[in-house]
């Protein structure tokens, strides 16, 4: 779950509740934080699952999804997990699982995130890889990995992200969001995304 050892625990975690505590007075709410993302995690290679089948535990099991991107499970067999989220799995699980099963219920859960991921570097506390567990936000990322250190050019914060048309790079001022300047995006980290901190 990302680089954060007990010793930085409570940085973090301070480090979050000042920036809750001051959103309202940005004119921001704090699910402007929270529920930065409309995307919902995606499933990928190395995810280690915990799949659920209620009153069926020998079809309840933790797996890992394989480098192609399928996971195998008893009655089922061979089937393709990746690029899915959880909801999305659970219901090919459910319509797979029907054939033997009447009216399965199956709960899909990410223990572990292995191949969602993202890098922070420069003038930050904790630089290095993080997990996608969930949903982030920059603001998230930077809490996470401990906050700025004393020289951090935090309104020159930059994100480098590879897309289909080649790299791309999203600046982040966090002064001027701070100070409530909705222009200002508190941008979505997906994976594969670099943030710098000069």
């Amino acid at each position: 779950m990302g680089r954060i050892n007990r010793g930085h625990k409570t940085v973090y975690f301070t480090f979050a509740l000042i920036i809750l505590a001051l959103l309202p007075t940005m004119g921001y709410s704090s699910q402007d934080v929270i529920n930065v993302s409309k995307n919902p995690y995606k499933i990928g290679p190395s995810d280690l699952l915990d799949i659920q089948v209620w009153n069926e535990p020998d079809v309840s099991k933790q797996v890992r999804v394989l480098i192609d991107g399928t996971i195998v499970l008893p009655l089922v067999g061979q089937i393709n997990a990746a690029g899915l989220t959880p909801s999305q799995l659970s219901e090919s699980l459910k319509k797979k699982l029907a054939e033997y099963i009447a009216e399965p219920e199956v709960t899909v859960m990410v223990l572990e995130g292995k191949y969602n991921r993202y890098f922070i570097v420069g003038q930050i506390q904790n630089p290095g890889e993080y997990y996608i567990d969930y949903p982030i936000s920059i603001l998230q990322a930077i809490a996470r990995a401990g906050g700025f250190q004393e020289w951090a050019k935090k309104s020159k914060i930059f994100v480098i992200r590879q897309t289909k048309s080649g790299e791309e790079r999203i600046e982040f001022n966090y002064d001027e969001f701070v100070k409530g300047d909705k222009k200002v995006k508190n941008i979505e980290i997906v994976s594969g995304d670099t943030i710098i901190i000069p």
